[in-house]
């Protein structure tokens, strides 16, 4: 009886907060309408401090590829969550950019990467590698580029992406979505840019999110969804509503042992 109480008023608690916010995502575009919005020009991800690089270089000279392939791995990168769709734990060709945005290049020495795209950094690894190579290739690719989803979502966890490329849609799901009481309308992208840790709010409730600066996340970004007012209230009351069914239920428990004592 006592567990079929309990299971009716977490029920109820959760009706009445869905009935409270807005759960639909772009809930502004109206039914039965279509709604489009020019892609804007996509930003290229920008190397970062601590990234790692995969760098792989090709020419026509075999022997000269075997020199410049050669990178140490810095440690091993372990799989998340099933997540990780480039095999690391034998790739030579890693290369850690360091705090002060470089990296340590075989032949070439040291060359500063940090705030450059991926494509420009190819470019400029290929001109440094004209003066020992005859027609350079250069391929670049960030190893460990991973998001963070905590918060009011069915499996908070960080997660090893196999691209350069996703949405914070994509980032939720992974996430197993929101739950009933997560703030769609104000959720936080934490983002490091130029040595400083910004907090910026994303409402998903509205179409224009699919035209923010926050629709495609960036390397290491954190998404966090906040609880709405209901879920804190809840982790209040519960604890008082528990105590005081706990309670009745043992004075019911006393009433039905002793009936015969207490009515005869």
């Amino acid at each position: 009886m006592k567990k079929v109480v309990l299971n009716l008023f977490w029920l109820v608690l959760i009706m009445s907060s869905c009935a409270k916010r807005n759960l639909t995502y772009f809930s502004d575009i109206e039914s039965n309408s279509e709604f489009s919005v020019k892609i804007a020009e996509e930003t290229e991800v920008k190397i970062k401090p601590y990234d790692r690089l995969k760098i792989t270089v090709n020419s026509p000279n075999a022997e000269s590829n075997l020199l410049f392939n050669r990178g140490v791995v810095s440690d091993v990168i372990e799989p998340v969550n099933g997540m990780l769709s480039r095999p690391e734990g034998t790739d030579q060709n890693i290369y850690l950019v360091s705090k002060d945005g470089k990296i340590d290049f075989p032949v070439l020495g040291e060359i500063r990467l940090a705030g450059l795209g991926l494509e420009q950094a190819r470019e400029e690894l290929k001109f440094l590698l004209k003066s020992h190579l005859k027609e350079p290739t250069v391929s670049i690719m960030i190893s460990n580029f991973r998001v963070t989803v905590i918060g009011e979502v069915n499996r908070p966890s960080n997660f090893l992406i196999g691209s350069e490329r996703i949405n914070i849609f994509e980032a939720l799901g992974l996430a197993g979505d929101l739950t009933p009481y997560g703030k769609r309308e104000n959720v936080l992208v934490l983002r490091d840019v130029n040595g400083k840790r910004n907090v910026y709010r994303v409402n998903l409730n509205n179409k224009n999110v699919l035209n923010s600066p926050f629709y495609y996340l960036e390397q290491n970004d954190i998404v966090y969804v906040e609880p709405d007012k209901q879920k804190v209230k809840d982790t209040r009351d519960n604890r008082t509503f528990i105590t005081v069914i706990s309670v009745a239920s043992s004075v019911l428990v006393a009433v039905i042992f002793n009936y015969q004592n207490l009515f005869n």
